[in-house]
């Protein structure tokens, strides 16, 4: 053999076992449920953003008290902080810590449903706050800006004027012309979707209603040439389309039929969209305990865990679906710019 078949034959070799490990990381799948909170078992709401510093894949969610002793009405829903979890392909996640939100005007307070986005090397959260630890629903809650250089450390910035004090769930996203966009749930208007406009992501503006549909956990992306909003309607997830980010038209519902994975047998509710490499991935969170065939008795800790599981959508003739029970082949790629 001569130095150039050598050469050939080497270059082959190192072709085959590229491919080979690339096949083999491809062919593991995302565990279900992807993430599971090992402090309190209530991860929900979560939110994927791309540490640029860390080199890792950073998820917020909200760190709900699932199996807390302090079980009067919804009191394991308040109290709650942010929890984040980390990953260096957005299959599998490892705990980490919970944010160092440095806003707590009351002695007891809630942080809820976090929205993260990075601008010119300032990364923005916009976070529900609630003013205390409540056993019921009835009580002010509002949208305020953090900003942060490293993710884990939070200053507050301001609290956004909005329609009103009973308003939750931020969704953030840049428009073509480089001003933003806020769209959020207003509670006292049906739960409708409102938004508010922005040219620096400090002074907001709100605009009104967007969607009269009544739903919570609004998430705006851009995939396929189209923008997107997904929407907990707490019967699996509406999908709106749009050409302008004004004016929106019903498009799907997913996540409503129980899958079959492990801890997938309820439906799916206020998720994140990540759209990378061309595929789009929703992280999802779902009560195991509250599975139609087999419902735990309320209040109890089986009903109400919560967990992180992630699904890969599609798009067939114009309309958005997503099979959580097929295989989740997840390789995130690293964000250059």
């Amino acid at each position: 053999m001569n130095r150039l078949t050598g050469i050939l034959l080497g270059t082959i070799m190192l072709s085959i076992a590229s491919t080979a490990t690339t096949l083999a990381q491809n062919k593991v799948p995302a565990p279900k449920p992807a993430f599971a909170d090992p402090v309190y078992d209530g991860a929900a709401d979560p939110v994927i953003i791309w540490n640029k510093k860390k080199k890792a894949w950073w998820m917020f969610y909200t760190n709900r008290r699932a199996n807390t002793n302090d079980s009067s009405g919804v009191r394991w829903v308040h109290g709650t902080r942010i929890g984040i979890a980390t990953s260096t392909d957005g299959s599998t996640w490892q705990y980490m810590d919970t944010a160092n939100i440095n806003y707590r005007p009351n002695e007891g307070y809630t942080f809820w449903a976090p929205d993260v986005i990075e601008n010119k090397g300032l990364y923005h959260m916009y976070l529900t706050y609630v003013p205390g630890i409540f056993d019921d629903w009835n009580h002010t809650r509002n949208i305020v800006h953090l900003t942060s250089t490293d993710l884990q450390n939070w200053k507050y910035e301001s609290t956004l004027k909005l329609a009103n004090d009973h308003v939750i769930d931020a969704s953030v996203y840049r428009l073509p012309d480089g001003s933003w966009r806020l769209w959020y749930n207003n509670e006292k208007d049906g739960k409708s979707i409102y938004y508010a406009d922005s040219k620096d992501l400090f002074h907001w503006e709100d605009k009104g209603k967007a969607i009269a549909a009544r739903g919570e956990g609004p998430k705006v992306f851009r995939w396929k040439n189209s923008y997107w909003m997904i929407i907990d309607i707490w019967k699996g997830m509406d999908i709106y389309q749009s050409d302008d980010l004004l004016t929106w038209k019903r498009n799907a519902n997913i996540l409503e039929a129980p899958g079959r994975g492990n801890d997938d047998g309820a439906i799916g509710g206020h998720s994140d969209v990540v759209v990378n490499d061309g595929k789009a991935f929703v992280f999802y969170f779902t009560h195991p305990g509250r599975a139609k065939a087999n419902r735990a008795p309320d209040q109890s800790l089986a009903a109400r865990r919560s967990v992180i599981q992630v699904a890969e959508l599609q798009l067939e003739n114009g309309i958005i679906t997503c099979d959580r029970d097929r295989p989740t082949y997840i390789q995130l790629k690293a964000v250059k710019k």
